[in-house]
């Protein structure tokens, strides 16, 4: 790509951030997001991958990393246009994943794989981890697990647990917390109650 075009891009990343984060003001202060170190450690990292300098790849990763807060995003893994980390904290996203444009995770989320003993059964080649489709929102702390397939313009609700695949247009939400019912704790008295010899004054007052 050539120079003006590396900076369009970039311009287009700043401004992607200010547009999605209501408290980045300018392009500025973008650059201090989190998101750029992350992105932009990724496009190098992947351009050396795929010219197999996979451990130069490595190091360029986990140097986005520290310098992202600890977005991990492999080497290996497609990513599209427009794609945004919020806080990004703890964000994984392993070595086949494909992520299409305008994709927005929050921190904690994970793109996983289902783990390597049932990895090893697969063919060679063959995709371990989500392909998340155009202009999805994943909530924070959710995890997609396998080789399934999130459609386009879905929204993954936080903490939920994504293992089968998902049509477009859909909403996968998790069970939301419900405030129990008050219960008696063991140090807590119980009610008093009117005493009977009370109860007989109260009736039957003495003349």
């Amino acid at each position: 790509m050539s120079p003006p075009g590396l900076y369009r891009r970039a311009v287009g990343d700043l401004d992607m951030i200010r547009s999605r984060d209501p408290s980045v003001h300018s392009r500025t202060e973008a650059l201090l997001h989190p998101a750029v170190p992350a992105v932009w450690g990724h496009r190098v990292a992947h351009r050396l991958h795929l010219r197999g300098l996979r451990r130069t790849a490595r190091l360029v990763s986990a140097a986005a990393r520290l310098a992202s807060g600890g977005i991990e995003i492999h080497p290996g893994a497609r990513i599209g246009r427009g794609f945004f980390v919020d806080h990004g904290a703890g964000v994984v996203i392993g070595e086949t994943a494909v992520v299409g444009d305008d994709v927005t995770v929050f921190h904690q989320v994970t793109l996983g794989a289902v783990g390597w003993w049932h990895d090893e059964a697969r063919a060679e080649g063959a995709r371990r981890h989500p392909e998340v489709g155009d202009r999805v929102v994943i909530g924070a702390n959710a995890t997609l697990l396998g080789p399934i397939t999130v459609g386009h313009d879905t929204v993954v609700g936080a903490q939920a647990l994504v293992i089968r695949d998902v049509p477009s247009h859909s909403r996968v939400l998790a069970p939301v917390a419900a405030a129990p019912r008050p219960r008696r704790t063991p140090h807590q008295p119980l009610p008093s109650r009117p005493s009977r010899e009370k109860e007989v004054t109260v009736l039957f007052p003495a003349w």
